[in-house]
């Protein structure tokens, strides 16, 4: 038997032992259920695909976001301690880009599914499809996508065209499609 036979053939005999080990049961946790699993099940795709039920309008999503999201992100969106989220129109080709969600995002479902995720900042998942609908009314008119009357529901969102839409390259992959979405 050749020298790399006799290195190969332990390393691949630990091998089987380490996959044999941690295919053990050791009696914890339990299996989640379909329930257990809804409160995380909130992804959305570009499409609106995952977006819940409710609306919001820019009149209500000012009210939430002086409450929730002025102190981090300035009164009109000009940006504090955290991004700018207005302006920046027209700024993307110049040397000083100013990337917002008016002038870089490319899709105002994205938006909503952010805010929904990570706001607000001291408290993620905190607010409610309303509030949600509202602030991103609210960060959509701030960037002048929509009307001041604007309000916005699952197919209004999905509707908005964004006005950088057209800056991204399309990932060509078949799994990650307007439409794919895990099992």
């Amino acid at each position: 038997m050749s020298a790399s036979r006799l290195f190969w053939l332990p390393a691949l005999a630990g091998l089987c032992a380490l996959a044999s080990a941690q295919a053990q049961t050791y009696g914890l946790g339990q299996a989640l259920t379909a329930q257990a699993i809804a409160p995380w099940d909130i992804d959305v795709a570009a499409d609106g695909a995952g977006l819940p039920r409710g609306r919001g309008s820019v009149a209500a999503g000012k009210l939430v976001y002086d409450a929730q999201c002025a102190a981090c992100h300035g009164a009109k969106g000009e940006g504090g301690i955290a991004d700018r989220l207005a302006g920046g129109k027209g700024s993307l080709a110049t040397t000083k880009p100013v990337r917002t969600v008016g002038s870089y995002w490319p899709y105002a479902t994205t938006l909503y599914d952010f805010i929904n995720r990570a706001m607000p900042y001291t408290a993620p998942k905190t607010l409610k499809p309303e509030e949600v609908y509202a602030v991103t009314a609210y960060v959509l008119h701030l960037n002048d996508i929509v009307a001041a009357d604007a309000v916005l529901d699952a197919k209004g969102l999905a509707a908005v065209r964004m006005p950088n839409r057209d800056g991204f390259v399309a990932d060509a992959r078949p799994d990650t499609g307007p439409t794919a979405r895990r099992p």
